[in-house]
This record gives C-alpha cells, structure tokens and sequence, in this order.
C-alpha cells in the first residue's frame, strides 16, 4: 500500500511506538533482562524517518551501537567518571565509527550512558545487542513489507526472500 505523503509521519511516528512499546514491554514485563535504552529512541526515528540514510543502515545501527557502547564501558572501567572520560569516550567512539564506516549518531550518546549509569560489559549483550537486534528486525518488518518502502538500501542479506 502506498503511504499519502501527508499521513508519512503519522506512520512513521506509529511505527517508531510499536517497535519502543515491544522494547519496553520485554523490559518492564518479562524476566528477559533491559532491551531498552534512551538512544534507541533517535535510532527509530531514523529507521522509520530517515530510512533511506547510510547511518539508518542495519550494519551502521548494529555495530554503531555495539562500538560506542564498548567504548563507553571500556572508558568506564579505566578511567572512571570525570570530565575527560566523557568527552574522551564520545570523541573515540565517533572516531571509530567514522574509520569503520558504521556512523550511527544516535550511537555516540552510548558512552556518556555507560560512564553516568557506572555500566559494565553485561550491559552490552542486553540491551545493546539484543534491543539493535529487535529494531533492525521491525524496521525491515514494518518498512519493507508493511509500509512498502526500500529498506534496508542494501539487502543483499535479503536477495532471497520475496517480499
């Protein structure tokens, strides 16, 4: 179905609900761990917004967040919270994501998460990995499929399925 332009972010803004309201349901009402955290928002916002962007990109949500997180809890467990450790960590981790080509900017809040919540490397199983994992899963769910729109750009990991 074709989506009328002036109804796109009633859409887009229903989409970005369901895939928060099944994240904060695995959190806050089963025993399966934190699957959310505060930049996922801005992630959704780009998968169901800015879909067509490089940094919307499956690869670039999944490893951006794994990277700046890492980051953020390597900084964390060396040089602890101060002033240098936060800006050091956000300046590495958009760094390397920008060297490894997986920019994701709602990725580069990650460190300053992991240094002000004192988090450890736990933290990037669940909810980094798993809560990307569930957003990359709904957004080519809800935009290719539902809402009928290309993406992910690239779906070679798709060539397959006929959708």
């Amino acid at each position: 179905m074709k989506i009328p332009k002036n109804l796109d972010p009633i859409i887009s803004g229903i989409s970005a609900a369901i895939v928060i309201g099944i994240l904060a349901f695995l959190t806050l009402r089963t025993s399966a761990g934190i699957w959310l955290m505060f930049s996922f928002g801005a992630t959704v916002f780009l998968v169901f917004v800015l879909y067509d962007l490089e940094t919307a990109q499956p690869k670039n949500i999944f490893f951006g967040h794994i990277i700046s997180m890492l980051v953020g809890v390597i900084f964390n467990e060396t040089l602890g919270f101060s002033f240098y450790s936060l800006g050091l960590s956000v300046g590495v981790a958009v760094t390397l994501m920008v060297y490894l080509k997986v920019m994701h900017p709602p990725a580069a809040s990650n460190p300053l998460v992991a240094l002000f919540m004192d988090l450890s490397f736990d933290f990037i199983l669940f909810p980094v990995i798993a809560g990307t994992i569930v957003i990359i899963f709904m957004s080519i769910l809800i935009n290719r499929i539902i809402l009928k729109r290309k993406y992910p750009k690239k779906s070679f990991y798709l060539k397959n399925l006929k959708l």
